[in-house]
């Protein structure tokens, strides 16, 4: 009983000290630990771990390893095709067996899916890298003449050097006969791509048929078709129109194909919008569904650029062959870069081998710049505007503020009226 005052009476007895912070309320949470000097540790995000490295690294070396001992010791086979298949097979089972000791069923599936597709992806790749780098490492030394790109071949025969003759007449009638293909697919193409998707019937589904047929179209039925019907029928000559009218054939399925697939992935909002604000089907497609679609439509028509630009049976069966420049393609003969390619390589001259291989190069940079120019001139999205776009609409909005305003006026000049003057209402 005593003890309580004694220590109360202590307690007031001490000197006045520092103001004592009130003690905070406990919560559920628990404290963190004290953490190190250095900060707190990373986490990382990404799906690869090193064990999945060394598990890829490892079922390679042992299954090149593997395969040298067979080639070279145990078995009959040879060739450098054979050796990457079993190479790639072991991989595939060493990389198994490795993934399957620290993972389950599901996940081994998933790491084996994983690594045939990356697998599949580097196969291509390599095989694009290789094909560019073996028609550029052929086609060199043409590349490096000038008069390579403004001669043709009138003065130039099979044993000249490469300093004579060139493939102007090839680039020129390239130029022109894919020109007038898009010139004609274009608009059939985007035209019949907005009827299969905005005008379902039967009629559509019967033309969607026949499109999706043609588009395995053989290229020498399509130069055939033309050589009948335009040369033998009509009794024209071969010409780069009917070259280009062939190519036509062989480009207009892939370009319908690819933009009705483009133009059934917008949304149907923004159609239903279009139409409830009161404009027309035709307003909507012109104004709301082709712009949002401008990106892919473009992908449709590189596309069909690349399938028309390197035939050349529908080249050679209607517009021939010829060693001079023609620049008018709707009469006489007319070459192309791939009918030149075609012709230069079955020759046995090393000269026009390296010439063959030189148009290749030229091809693909052709090609390579049309895909350029077609995504710089359609690349961007769905509402990005050029410079040039944004002040056409700042002048169209400028000038609908200003009739807006007009009527405005307008309308109050004619409420303050008197009511018996004549252009009161």
């Amino acid at each position: 009983m005593t003890a309580q005052p004694t220590a109360r009476a202590e307690r007031r007895s001490q000197p006045p000290g520092p103001a004592v912070a009130p003690r905070r309320p406990a919560t559920t949470i628990p404290a963190r630990p004290d953490r190190p000097a250095s900060g707190e540790r990373r986490r990382t995000t990404s799906t690869v771990r090193g064990s999945d490295v060394f598990a890829v690294l490892g079922a390679a070396v042992a299954a090149v390893g593997l395969t040298t001992v067979l080639f070279t010791q145990l078995t009959p086979f040879d060739g450098a095709l054979g050796f990457a298949v079993v190479a790639y097979l072991l991989f595939l089972s060493f990389y198994l067996v490795l993934v399957s000791l620290d993972e389950s069923g599901p996940v081994v599936r998933d790491r084996l899916a994983g690594v045939l597709v990356h697998s599949l992806a580097v196969t291509m790749l390599v095989a694009l890298v290789v094909v560019v780098a073996f028609t550029l490492v052929r086609g060199r030394q043409p590349l490096a003449y000038l008069n390579f790109y403004l001669q043709d071949m009138r003065s130039a025969g099979p044993l000249d050097p490469l300093s004579a003759g060139g493939i102007r007449h090839a680039i020129i009638g390239t130029l022109e006969q894919i020109a007038i293909a898009l010139a004609i697919t274009i608009p059939l193409g985007l035209l019949c791509a907005v009827f299969l998707s905005e005008l379902p019937g039967p009629f559509s589904r019967f033309v969607r048929i026949v499109v999706e047929a043609m588009t395995a179209l053989p290229s020498i039925v399509a130069g055939l078709f033309i050589y009948a019907m335009v040369i033998l029928g009509l009794g024209r000559q071969k010409s780069g129109l009917a070259a280009a009218l062939a190519l036509s054939v062989m480009m207009l399925p892939i370009i319908i194909r690819a933009a009705d697939v483009v133009l059934r992935l917008v949304p149907g909002t923004l159609r239903e919008a279009s139409l409830a604000l009161g404009a027309s089907q035709w307003r909507t497609i012109w104004h709301v569904v082709l712009p949002t679609a401008r990106s892919g439509a473009m992908t449709a028509i590189i596309l069909g650029t690349a399938r028309g630009i390197g035939e050349t049976s529908p080249v050679l069966l209607t517009a021939g062959f010829t060693q001079f420049t023609n620049p008018d393609p709707t009469q006489a003969n007319q070459v192309s870069l791939p009918l030149f390619v075609f012709d230069s390589i079955r020759r046995p001259d090393a000269t026009m081998i390296a010439r063959g291989f030189g148009a290749a190069a030229v091809l693909m940079a052709l090609v390579l710049l049309l895909f350029v120019l077609a995504r710089l001139l359609g690349g961007r999205a769905p509402g990005q505007l050029s410079r040039a776009q944004r002040r056409r609409r700042a002048l169209a909005s400028r000038r609908d503020a200003l009739r807006f305003a007009g009527r405005e006026q307008a309308r109050h000049a004619a409420v303050d009226l008197p009511p018996d003057h004549p252009n009161q209402r």
